[in-house]
């Protein structure tokens, strides 16, 4: 029981091995990766071979898979492209097999070492994300020989022999198991490595072994399946082609194992390499075989996932891709381009308000009363979207980002809060008790409204891009906000002095609309306050110290 337990603990600590240094990667990496992903796809050649360099890095084709889906479920790409890095991908993954393979039991202290002291003197910085890759990879290779010793007293227990001698020889049973302790692990990479070693070590026997990897290919290629499938049909094409790959290759390799297990024999003499060997050697003919075919099997899977019909529910969540939650980096973004989808709903509701005032429109009021609905169930998913997003797998700007987004989101949900209350007031003091302003207050609030919507369209820039400038101007208008309030209420009581009729029949809604409009332009100001002190632009306090010095204690 004790040498079970601890061949199940070694087994984990390989497959955590892979997931630090996949985080680590994609952390240091992240938006570089997809940078080079998103340039390569001029010929089918290129992208195979960023699809092999970049999973070399991640050491996870399903993670690419991910990304590449994302940008072919965006229109960035076609899927013909993406399934040729797709091929490079599953050699890539291939690849750090073949070098975990060999005797690297020197090199895992080495690495834990220097790793953890480059993570705890320089844990924030892209030196000790280094760090945090080195000790995934010395993890990795510690585990693999755990995993050795662990299986070492097993293969020597008589009831495991009689067990495996006793098993049906089912090439098909084979590849189901392969393909289920694949997904269970969530990495075709450790399972590979795991196959091998306990054919090395006689506990598996290596015909078992074969099917087994077969098996693991399929897992990492169902892997992705899974992980999509609640997203749109675009993004679930790649997915599905590369299954499809792995599927016929399969298909075809398994009435060859025997003459392909006898070519091993002779050629690979220690039944570790045999296996590692067959496993490239089965991505190699994969890539061979398809890179030519990648066109036709595009346009496949593009007839069998045809793109949804345009319709109703255009207000709901359109870019919280769930697939994207794997690669952090790419999950920010795609809350970034939801959170400026909850941004237009607000604008179209702020826009609405003067002509909800002018016509006395009660059936426009009411539909930009609902909408807040909308900003309400945005601003719910976007939240839980993020809460998904590892925070592990962050670099210190996308955390930044990260909290950016969060605080834009709060900021639209409350002016969203602040408009459906202004509209219930235009309704109940102006519109029901068909009462006007007055034409100079009328002027006033259409100024502001004004000034509010070239506001809300520079924050929204604000958000987006992250200019320092652009978010000075943002600040500054505040101020300039302030000024505008106090001149205008200053200008409606002396219309009430006047005794403007129109002017006191709508006084109460008159100052507390262009309050609430004060109110909302602070939260779009609050936009600029992330950016400007990230660029330490900000300073600690906002008093004016001249103005203190110039007073007097008694003051």
């Amino acid at each position: 029981m004790l040498h079970l337990l601890n061949l199940l603990a070694a087994i984990s600590l390989l497959v955590w091995g892979t997931h630090i240094v996949r985080t680590g990667v994609l952390r240091v990496f992240g938006e570089d990766l997809r940078q080079v992903l998103s340039k390569s796809f001029r010929n089918r050649f290129t992208a195979l071979l960023a699809g092999m360099g970049v999973t070399s890095l991640v050491q996870s084709s399903t993670a690419t898979c991910l990304i590449v889906a994302s940008f072919v479920g965006k229109g960035l790409v076609a899927t013909g492209a993406a399934l040729a890095v797709m091929l490079g991908a599953d050699i890539g993954s291939s690849l750090m097999v073949v070098v975990f393979s060999f005797d690297l039991s020197w090199l895992s202290p080495l690495l834990i070492l220097v790793g953890v002291v480059m993570f705890i003197t320089r844990q924030n910085s892209g030196g000790g994300q280094i760090g945090r890759v080195l000790i995934g990879l010395g993890l990795i290779t510690l585990a693999l020989q755990l995993i050795v010793g662990a299986t070492r007293p097993l293969t020597e227990s008589p009831a495991v022999r009689a067990l495996l001698v006793a098993l049906p020889n089912e090439v098909m049973l084979d590849i189901v198991v392969g393909t289920l302790l694949t997904v269970l692990s969530y990495s075709s990479l450790a399972m590979v490595l795991l196959i091998a070693t306990l054919a090395a070590t006689g506990l598996v026997p290596a015909t078992v072994a074969l099917g087994l990897v077969l098996g693991a290919n399929l897992g990492s290629g169902l892997l992705a399946m899974i992980a999509t499938a609640n997203a749109s049909p675009q993004i679930r094409r790649l997915p599905l082609g590369n299954f499809l790959f792995k599927a016929v290759g399969a298909l075809i390799a398994i009435p060859l194992l025997p003459q392909v297990h006898v070519l091993l024999q002779e050629w690979v003499p220690e039944v570790h390499q045999q296996i590692v060997v067959f496993h490239l050697g089965f991505n190699l003919a994969l890539a061979l075989l398809f890179i030519g075919l990648t066109g036709v099997v595009a346009r496949g899977v593009d007839r069998l996932l045809p793109p949804p019909a345009l319709g109703g529910g255009t207000e709901r969540p359109r870019h919280l891709d769930p697939s994207a939650l794997a690669t952090p980096s790419l999950a920010i973004s795609c809350a970034a381009r939801e959170a400026l989808h909850q941004a237009d709903v607000v604008e179209t509701m702020l826009r609405g308000i003067l002509p909800v005032m002018r016509n006395n429109d009660l059936a426009l009021a009411e539909h930009l009363r609902r909408m807040d609905d909308t900003v309400d169930e945005l601003y719910s998913a976007i939240k839980f979207y993020l809460t998904q997003i590892s925070r592990e797998a962050l670099s210190e700007r996308e955390g930044r980002r990260w909290t950016d987004i969060v605080s834009f989101t709060i900021n639209m949900e409350q002016i969203g809060d602040i408009i459906e209350r202004v509209l219930q007031d235009i309704e109940d003091k102006k519109i029901r008790k068909n009462r006007s302003f007055s034409d100079a207050g009328m002027a006033e609030i259409c100024h502001l409204h004004e000034r509010l919507m070239s506001n809300l369209r520079l924050g929204m820039s604000v958000f987006l891009d992250g200019h320092v400038r652009d978010a000075q101007k943002l600040l500054e208008e505040k101020a300039r906000f302030r000024d505008l309030e106090h001149e205008y209420a200053g200008s409606h009581i002396a219309r009430l002095r006047d005794n403007t009729a129109q002017s006191i029949e709508t006084s109460s809604l008159h100052l507390d609309l262009i309050s609430d409009l004060k109110r909302i332009n602070s939260h779009l100001c609050s936009i600029a306050y992330p950016i400007l002190e990230s660029a330490g632009a900000l300073a600690s306090t906002r008093l004016r110290h001249s103005r203190l010095a110039a007073m007097s204690p008694d003051e």
